[in-house]
């Protein structure tokens, strides 16, 4: 007997092919299997349950958001390494960041490895800022109000100019 089979089926949750997470070329899924297969990086598996693409060789995990990858972090030096490629890139590009808005999912993570300021007057807890690389830190809406904090992981808010005082500090202090 014959019979044919849904061809959407054969793939993994991403589709035939997605952009490798780590050098962005185009890379093809392997056919009834929840991996894609990068020649330079190697494999990554499709997990269709989290909606996860994670990399066989390091164990890091990648979600998409409106067709990006983003690295989802389990250590505050990943998040740290990412913002200041991000500074960097900026500074590239003539701009210089005002604040960062991290993904509040990384809270905690994140919690001990920001710069405190108290201002001198009043000393109120509240009042105190938290700050990375000298810029000042916030934490982003919750992701059930907006779902791309479930994803993303940082933004920069920015203006045209050079920084204040660049580069910002030495990577890991």
């Amino acid at each position: 007997m014959h019979f044919m089979m849904n061809p959407g089926l054969q793939y993994p949750i991403f589709g035939p092919e997605i952009q490798c997470p780590h050098c962005r070329q185009t890379i093809p899924a392997l056919t009834l299997t929840d991996t894609y297969l990068c020649p330079r990086h190697g494999a990554f598996e499709a997990n269709p349950k989290t909606g996860e693409l994670i990399h066989l060789q390091s164990g890091r995990h990648w979600r998409r958001w409106n067709g990006e990858w983003y690295r989802q972090h389990t250590h505050p030096d990943g998040i740290r390494f990412e913002i200041h490629e991000a500074l960097d890139k900026l500074y590239t590009q003539g701009y210089r960041a005002t604040r960062v808005i991290i993904a509040r999912r990384y809270l905690e993570l994140m919690s001990g490895y920001l710069e405190r300021s108290t201002p001198w007057r009043g000393g109120q807890p509240e009042g105190t800022a938290a700050r990375l690389y000298g810029l000042p830190v916030e934490f982003s809406p919750d992701s059930t109000e907006e779902p791309c904090w479930e994803v993303i992981n940082f933004d920069l808010e920015k203006e045209p100019g050079v920084p204040v005082r660049y580069p910002y500090f030495r990577l890991f202090e």
